[in-house]
């Protein structure tokens, strides 16, 4: 980046973010880069006296007042120091980091990793995110793409019993998604398959969002079984509006805290989710930085995949 003066031109306003020129990118730049590290409220003075700010400090606090003001950033209580939004890191983010250069190993472990994944989208991002903190010796969290616009390719009702089935629903952005029905009567294969049937054609191209169009078959059985599928398929829409994270290298997350405990903590958390057999899902975005014990938390590479994107 080109070190900002005090005067700025009409040609330093980014296309997509009008409201930040060069000098204003400089300082929350500075501003996101110290809080990454440090996890405290950074103040004028220090951001003043960071490499590709020249201006003073007052001129800093007068800039900082208008990232403030813009959602770029916030200050925690009024004597604080100011701390990136979402806003400003998806700034940071998209515009003043530049790519990595991959070495030729770290090209070839990642073009093996690409001929060889395949599976559900929820294996490919875990596998990513091993990945991921292999080359940066970083722990990686991946989160995944949303599945709100996503269409229903394929719904299938698979007998584990007489009285239990599994509700198979294939994506297409690759996720699958499964939920075991218990009926109240045994049924038969061939009830399971009519089933089935009427599910897969009524549903498929469909999102999961759209209201349930599934018409009366006729048949109590069938219908039963139909009634079952759709308690399922609203258990289905619960369990995905929230983003699902998968962790790599946890343990390298030990490198970054100071404290024992918070180590101990944080992995616990962890295990937890392995031994669920399922990724964390984030209610709500989850912002470097902001850590509730303020552990140092460098050591950490932060995937997202935009909403509705598959992996590239």
């Amino acid at each position: 980046m080109t070190p900002p003066t005090d005067s700025s031109s009409p040609t330093d306003v980014a296309e997509d973010e009008r409201a930040l020129n060069a000098r204003r990118a400089a300082i929350l730049e500075a501003v996101v880069t110290e809080y990454i590290g440090t996890a405290e409220p950074v103040g004028s003075s220090h951001v003043a006296s960071s490499p590709g700010v020249q201006v003073s400090s007052a001129t800093v606090r007068s800039e900082m007042v208008a990232l403030e003001r813009e959602g770029y950033l916030v200050q925690p209580h009024t004597s604080a120091g100011r701390i990136p939004t979402d806003k400003g890191y998806r700034f940071f983010v998209d515009h003043l980091t530049g790519p990595g250069v991959l070495g030729p190993i770290q090209r070839k472990q990642v073009t093996q990793f690409f001929e060889q994944v395949h599976g559900e989208m929820e294996t490919v991002l875990e596998q990513a995110s091993g990945l991921l903190s292999e080359l940066t010796s970083y722990a990686a969290v991946v989160v995944g793409p949303s599945h709100d616009t996503a269409t229903i390719r394929s719904v299938q009702l698979v007998g584990l019993s007489r009285l239990h089935a599994l509700l198979v629903v294939v994506l297409s952005d690759g996720a699958v998604e499964k939920r075991t029905i218990e009926f109240r009567n045994e049924t038969a294969e061939e009830t399971l398959a009519r089933a089935g049937a009427l599910l897969a054609s009524h549903l498929a191209g469909r999102t999961l969002t759209q209201p349930w169009s599934v018409p009366a078959s006729g048949s109590t059985e069938v219908d039963q079984l139909v009634m079952a599928a759709h308690r399922a398929f609203e258990s289905l829409e619960g369990s995905m509006e929230a983003d699902q994270v998968f962790v790599g290298g946890p343990a390298r997350l030990a490198e970054s805290f100071d404290a024992v405990e918070t180590v101990r903590s944080v992995l616990a958390i962890h295990e937890q989710q392995r031994g669920r057999h399922a990724p964390a899902r984030c209610p709500r975005p989850w912002p470097l930085g902001r850590h509730r014990h303020r552990a140092r938390v460098r050591a950490a590479l932060v995937v997202c995949g935009r909403r509705g994107a598959g992996l590239h």
